[in-house]
């Protein structure tokens, strides 16, 4: 099984093989925004005027069989917040409606989650025996602060799932090539996950280049989840089909990744 790309018409997106509930993760191809916004941004406030992102919504509704009055957005701040939600939550697609938090987990069926990205980690979880689902951005600060780990103990506090019945997908993001960083991130990382993240971080001259797709990989992995999924894409590598932040500094818009909650056994 893999991270496979998808078109819907006009809509590309990418899909994990082993996640079988509705879900994607957004690319740059498809949507109605403009200017350095243009095509599928689904963030308000990048500069791109709210009834695009409204429309772009719509887009991917149609796309993936979803309505989009049911989604419940992330307001991310770089941290290890993991908050669980239900259909109260769905309050639109601004997401600075939203509680802070850096992780959404959901049981209710019928309720989709959404984070954002342009470089930092989307994580997608599933677990198909309580139909529990989550939705995780990781960056650097989150995939230090573990993350990927506490959102799998959440799902297991709140929802009694066993992490070994979970399902994982690690969609696009500014993959080892492009992630050139100082001494701090690769310190805030061995200090979390040891000498197991020493092969992930490569020095060079006075940098280093890290690997947080296998970071994160690692996380869930000592969290219990054996089932994972990682796309091959770098944000960094690819303008075309994805935003990314080390790049485009403020002048961009921004992908994600969506989830659905069908119910258990699937």
């Amino acid at each position: 099984m893999a991270v496979i790309t998808e078109n819907n018409g006009t809509v590309e997106y990418l899909r994990a093989e082993n996640i079988p509930v509705t879900h994607c993760f957004t690319t740059r191809i498809g949507g109605v925004s403009g200017g350095f916004t243009a095509g599928m941004n689904i963030a308000a406030h990048r500069g791109d005027p709210f009834e695009n992102v409204v429309r772009n919504y719509g887009l991917l509704g149609q796309a993936l069989g979803f309505d989009p009055s049911c989604l419940v957005l992330t307001r991310q701040i770089h941290s290890d917040i993991v908050r669980p939600v239900d259909h109260t939550d769905a309050r639109g697609l601004d997401h600075l409606h939203q509680p802070a938090c850096d992780a959404l987990i959901t049981a209710t069926p019928g309720v989709g989650l959404v984070v954002f990205t342009a470089d930092c980690t989307p994580v997608l979880l599933h677990d198909p025996v309580t139909g529990a689902v989550g939705a995780v951005h990781a960056g650097w600060k989150g995939t230090a602060a573990d993350i990927c780990g506490k959102t799998v103990a959440a799902m297991a506090q709140e929802y009694g799932c066993r992490p070994a019945d979970i399902r994982a997908a690690i969609g696009p993001n500014i993959a080892q090539c492009c992630f050139e960083t100082d001494a701090d991130v690769p310190q805030a990382l061995l200090q979390t996950y040891g000498d197991g993240a020493k092969v992930h971080i490569l020095p060079r001259e006075q940098k280093y280049y890290v690997n947080l797709k296998a970071m994160n990989a690692l996380a869930l992995q000592r969290a219990g989840v054996a089932q994972i999924e990682i796309s091959t894409h770098c944000t960094a590598c690819m303008p075309t089909h994805y935003w990314s932040h080390r790049k485009m500094s403020d002048q961009r818009g921004s992908q994600g990744a969506i989830i659905l909650c069908q119910g258990g056994q699937q």
